[in-house]
């Protein structure tokens, strides 16, 4: 069960017809400017009353020495011994809970093939609580909800 979004939000304020020339991106890294540095990764929620987390596929800023670290180990086998875990600032504003854009993280790097767990920093915030403490399927059915009635009125 995940969701997710398929650019850093910065991405939109970029006019659509300047995109190409400011952006470099793929599935999983993202410049903009060659200036902000973005990696791909999944806050994984527990669920108590479930099977697997609920995985939000988000994106999160680095810093360009922690980008370049990242790059240099990017297809390494073993890069996940290598590379101690990097602040990045949460770059996805997730529907269905207060603002998550600037949220404080620690990038996790995993086994080759597998998307950086992402960690907020412990808060009173609610994805933060829900990251430490879990969700039920309820809530996970709530939020299911929420989305499918934000895609409807996007269109």
């Amino acid at each position: 069960m995940s969701y997710g979004s398929p650019v850093p939000d910065y991405v939109y304020d970029i006019p659509l017809e300047e995109q190409e020339s400011r952006i470099e991106m793929d599935d999983d890294l993202c410049i903009i400017d060659d200036e902000y540095y973005f990696i791909r990764g999944c806050i994984e929620l527990p669920v108590i009353d479930g099977e697997g987390p609920f995985i939000w596929n988000v994106w999160v800023s680095l810093s360009e020495a922690n980008f370049n670290k990242t790059i240099e180990n990017w297809d390494i086998e073993g890069r996940e011994e290598e590379l101690e875990p990097m602040f990045g600032w949460l770059s996805t504003s997730i529907p269905c809970y207060p603002e998550t854009i600037n949220l404080k993280t620690m990038v996790h790097t995993r086994p080759l093939g597998v998307t950086p767990y992402i960690e907020l920093e412990p808060t009173e915030h609610p994805l933060a609580l829900e990251q430490s403490n879990g969700i039920q399927m309820e809530r996970i059915k709530q939020l299911a909800e929420e989305l499918c009635e934000q895609d409807e009125q996007d269109y």
